[in-house]
């Protein structure tokens, strides 16, 4: 099966910009840059694996020169347009001058992958500056998570049947419950979903925070962790989290700023048409993927269903979210056009209340977005 960004970087193959992909631990990048690698009809290509020690020693040269040297030695044809296909970047520091110097001197297209867009967005900000189109890879969406299974079902734009309805949800709800990540959704068992998902959070942590992270209480981060899975689709309160902790403030924002740059949550900032406000504000907290939090703390239903929801939507563009000091709220706006409210159970008085406020904010349009069958003017988490 091949990921829908497949096509978005294949059709910039011969662009002159560097390909980076990143995303999320055991998200698929390494699989979906080989595909690329595959569907390559030149022999002048090479794909090196740099979380091999072996292949790290071949970026440790001074001379940018002996390092092309050495692609030469496996094979790669510099007077020619050349491949070179370099997964896990994170594990060579100084490979975005290495790139940028064989970019100025060869003709060379590279194709990049990394785990931590927090380590590579800072890596790469000058060295790569107007050199480099970035693609993030998250876990599959409900259409890819089918693809996956081997599911051949249809999914209707509108008008869902009870019948339709009650054959795709048995599939949504374990799209909920254990989420997107490709090595879960293969597995067959309950019990072998629970485990892969754990083997990702060990990898993560592992790998992520204690490696890339750096930081002098490790603890703190993994408390931290959990207090805001308790917490999904509620605001942040820095100063509360600094007090359950026994931590600054400043450690707090630093941590949270961690987590998100390394792709294990997302913090919404308040839809607002004052960009000053939504800054000042306080944002809420969503995570990568559903099946995750509910494997490290048994999380209710709803929460995972709003989690879901976000990262269906955060695909399509820019999410916020509204609320006001009266508590009337709205779940998400999408790119400032649209209202999208999340229900379990979704009635018509749901409808209502959402157009009214549509109506208010001079928003194009309100969905409701429901789990369960109802006969009011609702979508399906399935259809988004």
């Amino acid at each position: 099966m091949k990921r829908k960004l497949f096509q978005q970087i294949t059709a910039r193959m011969e662009a002159p910009e560097a390909i980076v992909v990143t995303g999320m631990r055991r998200v698929g990048k390494t699989t979906l840059i080989k595909q690329v690698y595959d569907s390559l009809n030149t022999a002048n290509k090479i794909f090196l694996d740099l979380e091999n020690p072996v292949n790290q020693k071949y970026f440790e040269e001074v001379n940018y020169e002996a390092i092309k040297y050495r692609f030469q030695t496996l094979g790669i044809d510099l007077s020619q347009k050349a491949y070179i296909f370099l997964d896990e970047i994170q594990f060579v520091k100084n490979l975005p001058s290495v790139v940028k110097y064989l970019m100025d001197h060869y003709q060379i297209k590279f194709f990049l992958t990394g785990s931590s867009s927090f380590y590579l967005k800072n890596l790469f900000s000058e060295s790569l500056a107007g050199r480099k189109i970035i693609y993030e890879l998250f876990p599959l969406d409900f259409e890819e998570f089918l693809l996956l299974k081997g599911s051949h079902i249809v999914i209707p734009e509108k008008n869902v049947s009870e019948s339709i309805y009650q054959t795709i949800i048995p599939l949504y709800k374990e799209y909920i419950e254990f989420g997107g990540f490709p090595g879960v959704v293969v597995k067959s068992s309950p019990k072998e979903k629970q485990e892969a998902l754990m083997d990702i959070f060990s990898a993560y942590f592992n790998k992520e925070v204690l490696s890339i992270g750096g930081f002098r209480n490790n603890q703190a981060v993994r408390d931290l962790m959990l207090l805001l899975i308790s917490r999904i689709g509620s605001k942040v309160d820095v100063q509360k989290l600094s007090a359950e902790l026994g931590i600054s403030r400043i450690t707090v924002m630093e941590y949270l700023a961690f987590l998100e740059g390394t792709y294990f949550i997302s913090l919404l900032s308040p839809y607002s048409t004052n960009k000053d406000t939504e800054i000042r504000a306080a944002k809420k907290v969503y995570f990568c993927d559903s099946g995750l939090v509910n494997s490290i703390q048994n999380t209710p239903f709803g929460n995972l269903f709003e989690n879901t929801i976000y990262n269906q939507l955060r695909t399509r563009g820019e999410v916020n979210y509204y609320q006001r000091k009266s508590g009337v709220e709205i779940d998400f706006i999408l790119n400032k056009q649209e209202a999208w409210e999340v229900k379990t159970k979704a009635d018509s008085h749901d409808w209502i209340k959402l157009q009214r406020l549509v109506k208010e904010l001079k928003l194009k349009e309100g969905k409701i977005v429901s789990f369960e069958y109802s006969q009011a003017n609702v979508i399906y988490g399935f259809q988004i």
